[in-house]
């Protein structure tokens, strides 16, 4: 049976979130990688390491996946539902997550971490550095300003993202301007498709910053244009817009 628009309208709005996991809407979306592996890198960084910290962990998905883990792990979580959930993952596993800090402000001493690793989180550059002990890694991948801008301009008059200065060039600048060096620096823009307009809604409640005034009333039109295009014309295609990282504090 195919499902109408204001089937899969309420399909998307009825889909249960949990943390960042889209995992429900698999066979609804399609989404390519960077041409690096974050994993990869960050199992690189690991070898031979005894202090690491995972800045805004989610639910402890990533994390967990790269054990076994240093013997003193820690990682930091402060979005409510996400919290209990990065618990019961990772303290399993021996990693200490913290919930009560600030970017600015983790409460672990100076020079104490050989690898800080930050997958789409935020942080504070000078902290980094106090934290890192000299010759330390960050491996950071963020999500730059221009992420699935196209549904801006689909849905806005006037295209409104609140992440859109976070770029290339201010990334860099703001970690070599707080002392560190850079190892490797990439910018790749992967395709993103939607098979339907509920996967689409189910995305744009989970990502609530895309669209910040984002409801089904408000934009229903422009939904109902949306679902027509993508039966008419096949998936609706966007590009996401991810950054990569590496750098170290210098050995003074």
């Amino acid at each position: 049976m195919i499902k109408t628009f204001d089937d899969l309208i309420q399909d998307g709005l009825s889909l249960p979130i949990s943390d960042w996991d889209f995992s429900i809407i698999k066979d609804r979306s399609k989404s390519t990688s960077p041409s690096w592996n974050y994993r990869t890198l960050a199992h690189k960084h690991m070898r031979g390491i005894t202090s690491m910290l995972d800045q805004d962990t989610g639910g402890g998905e990533v994390l967990s996946a790269l054990s076994p883990l240093p013997l003193n792990t820690w990682a930091t979580e402060s979005y409510p539902p996400n919290i209990r959930v990065a618990k019961n993952r990772l303290e399993p596993l021996g990693v200490k997550v913290i919930s009560d800090y600030a970017d600015s402000s983790i409460p672990l001493p100076d020079s104490s971490l050989d690898l800080i690793l930050n997958r789409h989180g935020g942080y504070s550059e000078p902290e980094l550095i106090r934290l890192l002990k000299p010759g330390g890694i960050f491996l950071t991948q963020q999500v730059g300003g221009q992420n699935c801008i196209h549904l801006n301009e689909l849905l806005q008059t006037k295209v409104d993202f609140m992440y859109s200065y976070w770029t290339k060039d201010l990334i860099t600048s703001r970690l070599q301007n707080a002392g560190f060096t850079l190892l490797t620096t990439k910018e790749e823009f992967p395709i993103l498709e939607f098979f339907d307009v509920g996967a689409l809604v189910f995305y744009l409640r989970i990502v609530s910053w895309q669209i910040a005034d984002f409801s089904v009333d408000k934009y229903y039109e422009i939904l109902f244009s949306i679902h027509q295009g993508i039966l008419e014309n096949g998936p609706l295609m966007v590009r996401e817009h991810r950054i990569l990282v590496e750098a170290y504090k210098p050995i003074e």
